[in-house]
C-alpha cells in the first residue's frame, strides 16, 4: 500500500557547496498548504517551523543553553515573524 502513495522529491542547495535531496508523500505536501501555495514554498514553510520549534525547545525546555544558542534562537525567531507576519508564539499559541 505505500508504495502506491505519490512522492515529491527536492532538492536543497547550501549557497552552492553542497545539496542533499528529501522525498515525502506528495499529499501530505498538498494537506500542509496554505491556499495556492507551490510545493516548493510549502516545503520552505515546514523547514523554516521545524528550525524555530526545534530552537525554542533547546533554549526553553532543554538542558542549559548559551549567549550563541539564545542568539540563533533569537535569529530565527525573527526570520520566522519575517516570513509568516506573526510571532512563533502567536502562530503557536506556545509562549514564554
Amino acid at each position: 500500500m505505500t508504495d502506491e502513495v505519490e512522492t515529491i522529491t527536492f532538492s536543497i542547495d547550501a549557497d552552492g557547496e553542497e545539496t542533499e535531496t528529501v522525498t515525502v508523500p506528495a499529499g501530505l505536501v498538498d494537506i500542509v498548504a496554505e491556499g495556492d501555495q507551490s510545493p516548493t514554498e510549502t516545503l520552505g514553510d515546514v523547514a523554516l517551523l521545524s528550525f524555530a520549534s526545534r530552537a525554542h525547545h533547546v533554549v526553553h525546555h532543554g538542558e542549559g543553553s548559551d549567549e550563541e544558542l539564545e542568539a540563533q534562537e533569537a535569529r530565527v525567531m525573527d526570520l520566522f515573524e519575517e516570513r509568516f507576519g506573526v510571532t512563533f508564539g502567536e502562530a503557536t499559541g506556545h509562549q514564554h
